[in-house]
């Protein structure tokens, strides 16, 4: 046989070799990619969409702005494209191996006869027990978990977005009610003055009126601070750390009405931490079939190609090796594996018990910061502005001393900052639902019709 002959049969061998090995691996049924209902995906927004407007900020843009340029979330999504490679990875083939050889180099008996051996030889492992699809299967059930992993810190930023929103409208609503103390403030400072100018009443009281309104501007004062600081927690979300926008539109005192608790643990199955145990579980179950296809041992086949350079001839060898599985089954492994797989259903379980112990906790405190609103906008807020006004005019007609005029506004002071609270925490409670339920409430009637809506 010539060199040529040589050639071809051992391009022939390897031929043989690679076809086989990859038949007999992708012999296995391997799953299908399944097709995820959301796919995450890294925001690209256009220039005019992902700039922070100048003037009025709505939840809905504030939430956009967040989604595009929240670098946490974009890492999410870039976790979720490596798990998709890792898919494809994990259906590769076992490579083969190549190995070249020479036989009789140290012998000096044959030294002069000239009798030296040539070995080009290729050996390809195959796989069996379905191993291959155990860990392409496997790999789909991690890039599923990535998945849901960033719709988790979706929902998460959603929720963040939405309070910090909440807390911006509160803090204009707070230096409004600041100013407006501190004008009515102002303007009794300029009643008692009057009195005190007239010879009604003590300059002891003017003082007392001034000590109250230098009180009243401190107070506008920290509520400005405080709203700024609340802008710069807002615009960090979007990672800006200088806030564009001069005010937040929406409305806090729009009481929606709570759904009953069967409709929200219905609901809750959307929530991505309890949606994402079916894929858990998936992944445990997986976890189990490759510990399984670890007990079956892997088929090698090999051949080779001898060339004698004394006889000018060429030999073949083709053969088969397989590990005997004498002394280890993976039969720990498996019962890892199995053990897992029933943790993971018991955390299911504990996650579904916490979130629906948390919807039960949500909706009574739900109910008691309801009636609490009712009371202070119905009966309470009125009976104190009334009060106020009252003495106010007594204190005018000589009816009231001044403390009892100071008593009054700063009661009125008070129930207008707790029923502020009353309705910012309102707020809050509907997107801490919202976040349990895994999606928005539907919008029911108000409790009472406002001018403005939700705080959108």
């Amino acid at each position: 046989m010539g060199k040529t002959d040589s050639r071809t049969a051992v391009a022939a061998l390897l031929g043989i070799l690679l076809f086989t090995g990859g038949a007999l691996s992708a012999g296995a049924q391997v799953p299908t990619k399944p097709e995820l209902a959301t796919r995450p995906q890294i925001e690209r927004s256009s220039p005019s969409a992902s700039e922070e407007p100048i003037g009025e900020l709505t939840l809905n843009r504030a939430r956009d702005l967040a989604l595009a340029h929240n670098a946490e979330l974009s890492a999410y999504a870039r976790g979720f494209n490596a798990n998709e490679a890792a898919v494809d990875q994990a259906g590769v083939l076992p490579n083969p191996v190549l190995g070249a050889a020479a036989q009789n180099l140290g012998n000096s008996r044959l030294k002069e006869d000239g009798d030296r051996a040539s070995v080009l030889q290729i050996e390809q492992m195959i796989e069996l027990g379905g191993k291959r699809a155990a860990r392409i299967r496997l790999a789909e059930t991690g890039r599923d978990l990535a998945a849901w992993d960033f719709h988790t810190r979706y929902a998460d930023l959603i929720l963040r977005v939405s309070r910090a929103f909440i807390d911006v409208l509160a803090g204009q609503q707070r230096q409004s009610l600041s100013e407006g103390s501190l004008a009515l403030t102002r303007q009794f400072a300029d009643s008692v003055s009057r009195r005190v100018e007239a010879g009604k009443t003590s300059p002891v009281e003017e003082t007392r009126a001034k000590l109250s309104l230098y009180a009243a501007q401190a107070e506008l004062e920290r509520a400005r601070r405080e709203l700024a600081a609340a802008r710069q927690q807002l615009a960090a979300l979007w990672n800006n750390p200088a806030p564009r926008f001069e005010k937040s539109v929406g409305a806090l005192d729009q009481v929606m009405e709570i759904p009953d608790r069967e409709h929200l643990f219905n609901r809750a199955r959307e929530n991505p931490d309890l949606a994402r145990w079916k894929s858990e579980i998936a992944q445990a179950e997986a976890n189990v079939s490759v510990a399984k296809a670890k007990a079956v041992p892997d088929l090698t086949l090999n051949g080779s190609v001898a060339r004698f350079s004394q006889f000018n001839d060429t030999a073949y060898t083709v053969g088969i090796s397989i590990p005997i599985p004498l002394f280890d089954r993976n039969r720990s492994g498996v019962l890892e594996a199995s053990r897992l797989l029933h943790r993971a259903r018991d955390l299911q379980l504990a996650a579904e018990s916490r979130v629906y112990g948390e919807l039960a906790a949500a909706e009574q405190r739900m109910a008691g910061i309801r009636a609490g609103i009712e009371a202070l906008r119905d009966s309470i807020l009125p009976g104190a502005q009334s009060a106020f006004d009252a003495t106010r005019k007594g204190y005018e007609l000589g009816k009231f001393a001044f403390i009892d005029v100071v008593d009054a506004e700063r009661t009125l002071v008070q129930v207008r900052s707790q029923y502020l609270d009353a309705v910012a925490d309102y707020q809050r409670g509907v997107r801490e639902i919202e976040r349990l339920i895994g999606g928005e409430l539907e919008a029911g009637a108000p409790d009472k019709e406002r001018n403005a809506g939700d705080p959108q």
